[in-house]
């Protein structure tokens, strides 16, 4: 049986739509008389995942995963790795992120400016439909500030201004929380459709902001929230085949599954075709680039252990005529498949919760805790095949760290559990590591002008109060 996703869900209403407005007499979709059904507003809402779902998290994808220090590139995203600043091409495909993202808000900002007027819809299902929309546009702007800091704030109440300068970086943030609060409140338990958002994804996506602007109070509390409340549990893991029930292109979903960008065979996410030769056996159809890849010699590769099945799951040995020290990715794959990549992608799942905790609770404690240690032993026994619950001949032990050296041992821990999903180069910048890391990893100075992207042509030329670029650019 086919994942029931909601991005054919979009795709059909909007053909739909679509398809009415060239009738002879086509119906209007003006707010006064689209957002007045419950089938409207979900129209509307749904049409707010596609900009960058389908067509742009690639981008995103491939640019910060070879940023990170574990990962080099081929062609234009191999400029990346000499760490001096960005080549043409991969500005290119920022302003095309910067503007897919936009997008995202836009439909955001229009189903939260017109939901509140329906005829048709109840007090609660509007609250609950702003909610997701509110969620989804504090999700675009949480990717937007971290990667090219302040950006203007267009919001349903400025949907008509061209002209908007940058707000602050705090400014983004406190807007993001807003956002995030009310859909917090708002949202239902459980996913209206699996793919959309509930109140503990509302909980892990602000667990994440307050992380990153260093508030550990409120990220320990969040991740807790969503820990307390048993919904969530960690797939065990026995061998390396498991893993096919984490990442697996025909699971619909997963006990550990928080928040993810689902697909089908009908809308593939594209990064997969970035990662295998044409005849791994990996992906056995479509083009195939192989961009992406790591040599024996990379410390990050270097210094995992060999013994965790995280490690065997995700390299597999292949020259693509760099040498014979060279390995591709295998946690996405796809090898029965014949037509486009129907992996999800987890923006979220259940281990990055307990890290969170883990990494929140020894700040605020200014030292390990019994639970902090818990919490990330739970991960790091999974990882060794052992029942993620009891404890493992592996477990660390509190008396072994101090704060420093638990925050690291947190650090790391997460960078191998969330190998090739995106998170590492964010990491490494809210955390001020960034060109240490890139140092020893590299021998390289990095340019610090690489910390944020450029902002784009297309909004520095319409734009009259965007101010100027970020340093460097």
């Amino acid at each position: 049986m086919k994942k029931i996703m909601y991005l054919g869900v979009v795709l059909m209403l909007f053909v739909a739509c679509s398809e009415d407005i060239l009738e002879e007499k086509p119906k209007s979709i003006a707010s006064e008389t689209f957002y007045n059904t419950v089938a409207e507003v979900e129209a509307a809402v749904n049409a707010i995942y596609y900009p960058v779902g389908v067509s742009q998290i690639t981008n995103e994808i491939n640019l910060v995963e070879v940023l990170a220090d574990y990962e080099y590139g081929k062609g234009s995203l191999s400029y990346i790795n000499d760490y001096i600043g960005y080549s043409p091409a991969n500005i290119t495909n920022m302003g095309y992120l910067w503007q897919a993202y936009y997008l995202m808000i836009r439909n955001a900002n229009l189903a939260i400016l017109n939901t509140p007027y329906g005829t048709e819809t109840s007090e609660s299902q509007k609250s609950q439909y702003i909610a997701e929309a509110k969620f989804l546009r504090a999700f675009a702007y949480f990717h937007l500030v971290r990667l090219w800091g302040g950006v203007p704030l267009r919001t349903e109440e400025t949907m008509k201004a061209i002209d908007i300068a940058r707000s602050s970086v705090d400014e983004v943030y406190d807007f993001i929380i807003s956002d995030l609060l009310y859909a917090e409140l708002n949202l239902p338990d459980n996913p209206r459709v699996l793919g959309t958002p509930s109140k503990m994804v509302a909980k892990t996506l602000l667990a994440d902001v307050y992380l990153t602007i260093e508030d550990w109070t409120n990220a320990r509390n969040k991740a807790g929230e969503v820990i307390a409340s048993g919904k969530f549990s960690l797939v065990k893991i026995g061998t390396v085949d498991d893993f096919i029930n984490i990442y697996g292109p025909d699971l619909i979903t997963s006990s550990e599954e928080i928040f993810y960008f689902k697909y089908t065979r009908d809308y593939g996410l594209g990064f997969l075709g970035f990662l295998h030769y044409p005849s791994d056996g990996y992906k056995p159809y479509g083009a195939n680039y192989f961009a992406h890849y790591t040599k024996a010699g990379n410390l990050f590769y270097k210094n995992w252990d060999n013994n965790d099945l995280r490690k065997q799951n995700n390299f597999y040995l292949w020259d693509i005529a760099l040498g014979n020290d060279t390995y591709l990715f295998k946690k996405w794959i796809d090898p029965k498949g014949y037509n486009n990549s129907p992996n999800d992608w987890p923006f979220y799942r259940y281990p990055e919760v307990l890290l969170i905790y883990a990494e929140a609770d020894n700040r605020v404690n200014n030292g390990p805790t019994t639970t902090a240690v818990e919490y990330l032993n739970i991960v790091h026994r999974r990882a060794y095949g052992y029942d993620p619950m009891v404890p493992s001949p592996i477990d660390f032990k509190i008396g072994d760290y101090d704060k420093d050296s638990f925050f690291e041992l947190v650090f790391q821990e997460k960078g191998y559990e969330t190998f090739n999903e995106a998170k590492r180069w964010f990491d490494l910048i809210r955390t001020h590591k960034t060109a240490k890391v890139i140092k020893e990893t590299f021998n390289i100075d990095m340019a610090s002008s690489m910390l944020l992207w450029p902002i784009p042509v297309g909004e520095t030329s319409y734009n009259k109060l965007i101010g100027p670029n970020n340093p460097g650019y």
